[in-house]
């Protein structure tokens, strides 16, 4: 299967392949779904969220509910448990080592067009402890001035491993406040990648915000991390 040659699926098949996520999540699992008033009720938006599973975007499909057009890296190799995911919901090809061209294209494209965009901003799904974010995430936010949705999923990880004990697993998905977006004028190149770099940080302590300490990482240290999860709670207060 060449991973490079599929495409985000039409939205009617996206929305049908939404409801089947929702089907099997709530009978494989415990699905607790928090923050669902911070996303936003039209688009252009990018959704951020960590990567520990092959089994997050489901998780991404089923708390959102719309259909998202995700950027998946085009080298993977997906196990037969898997393979079915791509082949459903399609996605937009990408290089995990640089942001070519065409994916910069497409996923432009997509904001423009006032729909989703959906990145795990580590690129990989190798670690249960959030990573450096790449600049993907950033740069398109600078480039269509569109916020971000931070989302965090705990739980993913142990998921198959319990299902085959006979197991309902818990899976847990917490949404953030929307921020950004993110813009700099300045032409100097050294300039601007320091900057999406800082963006970066700022995206991953978002992510962290909605994560157990564990699961922190590289962020764990990072005050905005409390800030930000201080943040989340009061206005999740004032809004339920």
């Amino acid at each position: 299967m060449d991973l490079n040659q599929y495409q985000p699926r039409s939205k009617f098949i996206r929305y049908i392949a939404g409801y089947l996520a929702m089907l099997l999540g709530s009978l494989a699992t415990r699905t607790r779904i928090s923050g669902r008033q911070f996303i936003p009720k039209s688009g252009p938006f990018i959704i951020v969220c960590n990567h520990f599973s092959e089994l997050d975007p489901v998780f991404v499909i089923t708390s959102v509910q719309r259909p998202i057009n995700f950027l998946m890296a085009s080298d993977l190799e997906l196990g037969a448990d898997m393979s079915w995911a791509p082949r459903i919901y399609g996605f937009i090809p990408t290089n995990r080592s640089k942001l070519v061209p065409s994916t910069i294209k497409q996923s432009l494209k997509v904001l423009r067009k006032g729909e989703i965009l959906g990145i795990f901003p580590e690129a990989t799904s190798l670690s249960n402890e959030l990573r450096t974010a790449k600049d993907g995430a950033a740069y398109l936010s600078v480039a269509t001035n569109v916020s971000i949705l931070p989302v965090g999923i705990h739980g993913t990880d142990n998921l198959w491993p319990n299902l085959f004990r006979g197991i309902r697993h818990t899976v847990t998905v917490k949404i953030g406040r929307p921020f950004g977006p993110f813009e700099f004028s300045v032409s100097d190149r050294k300039y601007k990648q320091r900057a999406l770099q800082k963006i970066g940080v700022e995206i991953m302590c978002r992510i962290g915000a909605l994560l157990p300490i564990e699961s922190r990482g590289i962020v764990k240290n990072d005050p905005r991390v409390a800030q930000y999860w201080a943040e989340n709670q009061r206005l999740l207060g004032k809004i339920s």
